[in-house]
């Protein structure tokens, strides 16, 4: 049975949610504020921080009222602009479409912290010994990412398709 196009946009950007929210509970609930549980020696930890601000907790200085316009009105805004996209825009590629799921689960899931706790609860740090080095990050931020390279993947093969085509 085909599942309709609409129902499986629905399905992946609830699978997003669901899965970042799942390991933030857990997290939240077994992971104290700032602990470090190295899980793969130095390189790969767990550490709790509440992130009050957007990516990396640029903007967590701002005032609560800007704080709610920039990390809470204007992405509802933008990812009900993206959900409004892919539902009528029948054009849209696959990958293309699994990508922009990807980017409005991990952000509806983000703005969903925000929101109930006023942070988002972030927990993964992986340090490559200088070479490689990321801020504190979510499950969320990973979905967000991942749409990201998507796109980026989905727009060089459109463009090899129009090379072909042309």
């Amino acid at each position: 049975m085909k599942l309709s196009r609409t129902i499986s946009i629905i399905l992946l950007i609830v699978a997003n949610i669901t899965i970042d929210q799942i390991s933030k509970f857990i997290v939240r609930a077994k992971i104290a504020q700032y602990e470090v549980i190295e899980l793969i020696g130095d390189t790969f930890i767990l550490t709790k921080v509440e992130n009050e601000g957007a990516f990396l907790g640029m903007g967590s200085d701002l005032s609560p009222a800007l704080k709610w316009v920039l990390l809470l009105i204007l992405p509802v805004i933008v990812l009900g602009g993206v959900v409004y996209y892919i539902l009528t825009n029948k054009t849209l590629d696959r990958l293309s479409l699994i990508a922009f799921c990807c980017i409005v689960g991990g952000g509806i899931a983000n703005v969903f912290d925000r929101f109930m706790y006023g942070s988002v609860t972030d927990f993964f740090h992986i340090d490559l010994g200088g070479v490689f080095r990321t801020g504190i990050f979510n499950v969320a931020d990973m979905s967000v990412s991942f749409g990201m390279i998507l796109l980026v993947i989905a727009s060089f093969q459109q463009k090899k398709l129009e090379k072909v085509n042309a």
